[in-house]
């Protein structure tokens, strides 16, 4: 009970509430206050993406290309597939469900929010695509070098930045959340939204389990097993990833029910497989991403983005599914330049989208874990099909600090 009333789905809920109950009552003089603190913290938020995609894209195309191999770049392909292909068909589905949700757009009657006390402006250090190209330059050059001396210092680099995301950016998130909601109440327009949210966050279950039977289906016929005595094995799995939100916390776990699954699963395969896909395969939380996107863009700015944006977004959403890391909200602070850059998202609608996503966070976490089950399938029929023989040897993925935070290593 302890861990759920300190959990940040918890924690986030409180935020939005309190803000609401705040932006109900308040007065001018408050919400100039409000306005203000928004305003800051969505400075700090927003000098930190660079920081955080370099942070995480980099170092792990480093990881991925120094222990390059046949079967490597199988599972990188498939885990790519099937992150874009999520992607793909939750942008088909929001363009055929969300114009039906009734949402309300319009802006009369509505009270303006007072101007900000003072305004701190805090630069990014680059844009937020020139941090994108440049860390994937990087990681590619530092593999292509064999620059052993660079690639350390990206790990290095990466848990820095993943302190200040875990020291800072998590921590100050309730309160920018607080403040957005806070605004949205003082003008008038939360509770004409809030139902829109409950029927989102159900939405996008429903198309966790779609995606979900999509995979297993692909899988069972191109393997030519049975795939529900994979999936069985994974109720475990599922209730532990919707509790702790984290692919990384949910590994061991997942390995259980996975070793349980063999056969189907060839077990090289799946010490092989299921520690990757935790780190790249990120399909629920994709699929989910980009309904949230398309959902709030028809919220603020009344129309949701242009089919060209929507497939860009989808594409590169995959990219940075696979850089993301397998921790609470991983998915959604790794694209955040995506959503500021390619979406053109302003501070409200990134809130938006960081408090709904991590709210049901638990279940886009359960989606991907139960999909790696899928994909280990996949790698296990295209290791009989190429006659790869099955090997006990233990493939080092990570450094050896990594894998004993994922709980990968003996």
């Amino acid at each position: 009970m302890k861990k759920f009333f300190t959990s940040l789905p918890f924690i986030l809920l409180v935020a939005v509430v309190a803000g609401i109950l705040v932006g109900l009552v308040a007065n001018e003089a408050v919400m100039n206050v409000v306005v203000t603190v928004k305003y800051v913290l969505g400075q700090v938020i927003m000098f930190c993406v660079p920081l955080i995609i370099i942070g995480f894209i980099a170092p792990s195309i480093t990881k991925l290309g120094s222990n390059v191999s046949r079967i490597l770049g199988v599972a990188v392909l498939i885990a790519y597939c099937s992150s874009i292909g999520a992607a793909l068909f939750s942008m088909l589905a929001g363009y055929a469900i969300i114009p039906n949700l009734s949402i309300a757009t319009s802006v009369e009657g509505l009270k303006e929010l007072p101007d900000i006390v003072f305004q701190l402006d805090i630069p990014q250090i680059m844009p937020v695509m020139s941090a994108l190209v440049l860390s994937i330059l990087l990681g590619l050059a530092a593999v292509w070098t064999h620059a052993d001396l660079m690639c350390k210092l990206l790990d290095e680099f990466q848990r820095i930045v993943l302190s200040i995301v875990t020291r800072v950016v998590i921590p100050i998130l309730p309160f920018f959340i607080a403040t957005t909601f806070c605004g949205l109440a003082y003008e008038g327009t939360i509770t004409r939204q809030l139902p829109v949210f409950l029927a989102v966050v159900l939405i996008v279950i429903v198309g966790h389990y779609i995606w979900l039977a999509i995979l297993y289906g692909i899988a069972g016929a191109y393997s030519g097993k049975n795939t529900l005595k994979v999936l069985r094995q994974y109720g475990p799995a599922y209730l532990t990833a919707v509790g702790t939100m984290s692919s990384a916390a949910t590994l061991a776990v997942a390995l259980q029910g996975a070793n349980r699954a063999v056969p189907p699963l060839r077990r090289d395969m799946v010490s092989f497989g299921i520690p990757l896909f935790a780190n790249i395969h990120l399909c629920g939380s994709v699929l989910t991403e980009v309904f949230f996107v398309m959902t709030i863009g028809q919220m603020i700015n009344g129309s949701m983005p242009e089919l060209s944006t929507m497939i860009l977004f989808c594409l590169l959403l995959g990219v940075f599914a696979i850089g993301a890391p397998g921790v609470p909200g991983g998915t959604v602070m790794a694209s955040l330049g995506l959503i500021t850059g390619v979406l053109g998202f302003g501070d409200t609608a990134t809130a938006l989208v960081l408090t709904v996503f991590a709210l049901q966070d638990s279940f886009g976490t359960a989606c991907n874990i139960t999909g790696d089950g899928a994909l280990t399938l996949m790698l296990t029929g295209y290791a009989d099909r190429h006659g790869i023989e099955e090997s006990d040897e233990h493939r080092q993925l990570f450094n050896t600090e990594d894998e004993k935070k994922i709980g990968f290593a003996k």
